[in-house]
């Protein structure tokens, strides 16, 4: 079920959208490194705001399109949105279904982030905060994720550190990328039980 899932995340992926455009022409979400050493880093974000919606126990279940819709207009405001980096990704667990996100990007979020036209699509807050991170190469897959995973909880521990128990994973390439020049990273917050996703209220135009 689990291989199914990421398959599912993987294929939507290869929807990304623009073809012809790498990830350095979208806009990344901003943070700053606190401390890098080899693939590990700690980060410190602002406050992100992000479209999200479920993945659904199967994988993807059409969260991509979902939120590919809401940023090409499928709004209450039929405003175009653009593409930022990473689309976030947080796995099932067993009263959760896990959930996909994209940034809004940062001027839109300021001037007011458009409501969804579909209830399955949600507007969200990813509180400030400072993320332990793994960057790795390669097509993501479960394997890869679960070392990548094992590493940054035993750099943590190693370091005396203190994070939650709920991971996060980024994706920051369109499919087209070779292997070993894409991005992906691991997450785990620091400093806190959980990563708590607030939902937002917004005002129709």
């Amino acid at each position: 079920m689990r291989k199914a899932k990421w398959i599912g995340v993987t294929a939507l992926l290869a929807a990304l959208v623009f073809v012809g455009k790498g990830s350095a022409d979208y806009e990344t979400a901003a943070y700053d490194v606190v401390e890098k050493e080899g693939e590990f880093e700690i980060r410190d974000y602002p406050e992100l705001v992000m479209a999200s919606t479920a993945m659904g126990a199967s994988g993807g279940n059409g969260s991509f399109m979902r939120l590919f819709g809401y940023i090409s207009g499928s709004n209450q405001a039929k405003q175009k949105v653009a593409m930022t980096t990473p689309v976030f990704m947080k796995p099932s667990a067993e009263q959760d279904a896990g959930s996909m996100s994209f940034v809004v990007p940062k001027q839109v979020a300021d001037e007011g982030t458009p409501a969804p036209s579909r209830q399955d699509v949600n507007i969200t807050k990813r509180p400030a905060g400072r993320f332990a991170v793994i960057r790795f190469s390669g097509r993501m897959n479960d394997t890869m994720r679960e070392e990548a995973q094992q590493k940054l909880r035993d750099w943590v521990e190693a370091k005396g550190l203190k994070a939650g128990e709920t991971m996060e994973y980024a994706s920051y390439d369109p499919p087209f990328t070779p292997a070993p020049l894409r991005r992906n990273e691991v997450f785990l917050r620091l400093q806190t039980d959980e990563v708590q996703t607030e939902r937002v209220q917004v005002s129709s135009p």
